[in-house]
């Protein structure tokens, strides 16, 4: 008689079901909310439904969306996404439509931004500007305050109408509950403030009012904020008797909140260790009984497993790693988790856009929100072709160009693939990187591609090719200046690759984004805190038992390995175009290692005593023991001519097209999207 149960999971806390008492979750994988810049427009709503279809197919056992307002005055921006009237219903049933096919939940969620809002009709508990916003809201009245419950009441009923299993509730990161909860931005005195008990309520009524709305057989999820990082924050005890009110209020689900968007401490960057904040979830577990939802960085299948393994939290919530690889629940089912495309929390095609009000996308995903647009659909006629070069964009280039059924041929000079990134990976809180070259090299023996390593790409080996594509890369800019041939000055390569081991005072000439990165490397000595949480942490302040206010205690920062100047020709502050939602976690991390940093310098020259420098019209010596050259790049074309010279065409990509600060997005994107059009 033949065995027929099924073989076992690795994972088999990450994929039971939860019962929810009137519906059960097929897995304990939760989509986490992330506005994407569909959300806003009726026209974008059929993207939206196929951007959400692929998640449901691939396995996610329940979706929340980006946020949508309740009414006007809680827009993010003007003219965001809002659900308040029938009509606006009506366009969601095409999104929960599509998810259902494919057998998955979906909840709305609804965001009031309050003093967020960055626009003249925001409102608050208080008449308090956030430090990051230049509108000034006005202060609720107590009738404005009922109105705005009653509008989250409406907004989740109209859901329902429209098809959703349930919506979360925004109750965290400083949005307009966490205002009125937290003493630091509720400075009332009427029952909507002051005492505790006041300041919470309204949370409390609205998940109160919503279930009365919608119905007991409806998922309420509630954002908790469990650690709001910001001075004067919430204590736990304020947080568990939040929490314990919620859950009697009627929510279905507990989701973990971590940090408020104008606290100084990174949450979700790369620089952030895995699951740094799951214990704070565990934390809450003695004193609810509703199922916890732990989030923030875990984005492999091995520590969400970890995480749940635990039995103190009862779902992982995910939101990039899901940009990243729609199929992540499928391919961790299948037992294929080496061929996941792990989230490498860059934020650079995320986050980034989206504060740009740009449409969100994927640095190692370019479809990601384009499932529409972007689309690998097999070739009318199979084509040999050649991609020199093995960084981001050839990768890209030659396994979607050989998924779509061309023969190909990845010429590599070096003895490895990933180009630039092979640098990037040994930058301290830039370990994910490893992560990216791991999935391509799976990518590149599932699709077939014929990888040649060690192997210079010359015009006479190319011949036989019907395409070539050149995605040689760059090299690293010269410079002219007094002494720029001085033993003491080195490039950026011969730092990274270890051929050089730079003294104990450093100066870096050039602070864009490899400046920025140099100058990581050279002040961190020991483990990265990238790879030790409790090291992390010590770092930033937070205290790991997460009981102070806030959850915050002085920063003690390891002291750095080497003094370093970082300078930059131009006038302004040093890394003023790095990212916007992680540019300022680079400065404040070489700040607190004392890294002094320059704009409008001129470089006079260098000579055994160091590096002469002119800075706001004062020349000063920096004794520098190694001048370090991160002056920017040129493409690498050297191949381009020898071709053209033998009558061969070539098509250029990456940086071998534009340098630009080793732009993998960019990179990425351009060798994905050319592949689908060859």
């Amino acid at each position: 008689m033949t065995d027929a149960s099924p073989a076992p999971t690795p994972y088999p806390h990450l994929l039971a079901p939860l019962d929810l008492g009137f519906t059960t979750l097929r897995n304990r994988v939760l989509m986490g909310s992330m506005h994407t810049g569909l959300e806003d427009r009726a026209r974008d709503f059929p993207k939206l439904a196929a951007y959400f279809a692929e998640r449901a197919a691939g396995g996610v056992g329940l979706i929340v969306t980006g946020g949508f307002s309740p009414n006007i005055s809680g827009w993010l921006k003007p003219f965001a996404g809002k659900l308040g009237w029938p009509w606006e219903a009506r366009k969601h049933r095409q999104v929960t439509a599509a998810v259902h096919a494919h057998g998955a939940r979906i909840c709305l969620q609804l965001l009031h931004a309050g003093r967020y809002a960055y626009h003249p009709l925001s409102v608050a508990p208080s008449r308090l500007k956030a430090p990051i916003n230049p509108f000034t809201p006005r202060a609720l009245s107590g009738r404005g305050v009922e109105r705005t419950i009653a509008a989250y009441a409406r907004a989740a009923r109209l859901a329902r109408e429209g098809g959703y299993d349930g919506v979360e509730i925004m109750g965290s990161e400083g949005y307009l509950i966490n205002q009125f909860a937290s003493a630091r931005t509720n400075r009332r005195r009427d029952p909507w403030g002051g005492s505790l008990e006041h300041r919470m309520r309204l949370g409390n009524e609205i998940v109160a009012r919503v279930r009365e709305a919608c119905g007991s057989d409806f998922i309420i999820v509630y954002r908790l904020s469990m650690l709001e990082l910001v001075p004067d924050g919430s204590d736990w005890e304020q947080i568990v008797a939040q929490a314990k009110a919620v859950e009697a209020a009627g929510a279905t689900l507990l989701n973990t909140g971590i940090g408020w968007h104008e606290s100084r401490v990174p949450t979700i960057a790369t620089s952030v260790p895995r699951a740094a904040f799951a214990g704070v979830t565990a934390r809450l577990r003695p004193h609810v009984r509703v199922p916890l939802v732990a989030t923030n960085r875990i984005n492999t299948p091995e520590v969400a497993e970890a995480v749940l393994a635990s039995g103190e939290i009862d779902m992982v919530s995910m939101a990039r790693p899901l940009l990243a690889d729609p199929e992540w629940v499928a391919k961790a089912a299948a037992g294929r988790a080496e061929a996941i495309n792990t989230c490498i929390a860059c934020n650079q095609a995320c986050l980034d856009h989206v504060f740009r009000n740009r449409r969100a996308s994927c640095l190692v995903n370019p479809r990601a929100c384009a499932e529409t647009e972007l689309n690998y659909v097999p070739a009318t006629r199979r084509l040999r072709i050649a991609v020199v070069g093995a960084g981001p964009a050839g990768l890209a280039c030659a396994t979607v160009a050989a998924q779509r059924g061309h023969r190909v041929t990845l010429f590599e000079a070096a003895d490895e693939i990933g180009g630039q990134f092979n640098l990037a990976k040994r930058i301290p809180g830039k370990e994910e990187f490893h992560e990216t070259l791991r999935y391509f090299r799976h990518r590149i023996a599932e699709t077939g591609v014929e990888l040649r390593l060690s192997t210079p790409a010359t015009a006479a080996a190319l011949a036989g090719f019907e395409r070539v594509v050149l995605a040689t890369g760059v090299e690293p800019r010269a410079v002219d200046f007094p002494g720029c041939d001085h033993p003491r000055v080195v490039g950026y390569l011969d730092v990274l690759r270890d051929r050089i081991v730079p003294g104990r005072r450093v100066a870096i000439v050039g602070a864009g984004g490899i400046g920025f990165d140099v100058a990581e490397y050279l002040v961190h000595a020991g483990p990265s805190p990238a790879l030790d949480p409790r090291l992390w942490m010590r770092e930033w302040g937070i205290d790991p038992g997460f009981s102070t206010p806030g959850g915050l205690v002085p920063a003690r920062p390891e002291p750095a390995a080497r003094q370093v100047w970082l300078l930059q020709r131009s006038p302004g502050r040093p890394g003023a175009r790095l990212g916007k939602t992680t540019g300022w976690i680079h400065r404040a991390s070489l700040k607190a290692k004392g890294v002094k940093a320059f704009g409008g310098v001129e470089y006079l020259g260098v000579d055994d005593a160091g590096l002469h420098v002119r800075i706001d019209g004062t020349e000063r010596l920096l004794e520098a023991d190694h001048v370090v050259v991160c002056a920017g790049q040129e493409p690498r074309r050297d191949l381009l001519e020898p071709m053209r010279a033998a009558g061969l065409d070539a098509q250029l990509i990456g940086g071998a097209d534009v340098a630009a600060e080793l732009d993998a997005k960019r990179a990425i994107a351009q060798g994905s999207t050319v592949a689908a059009g060859l």
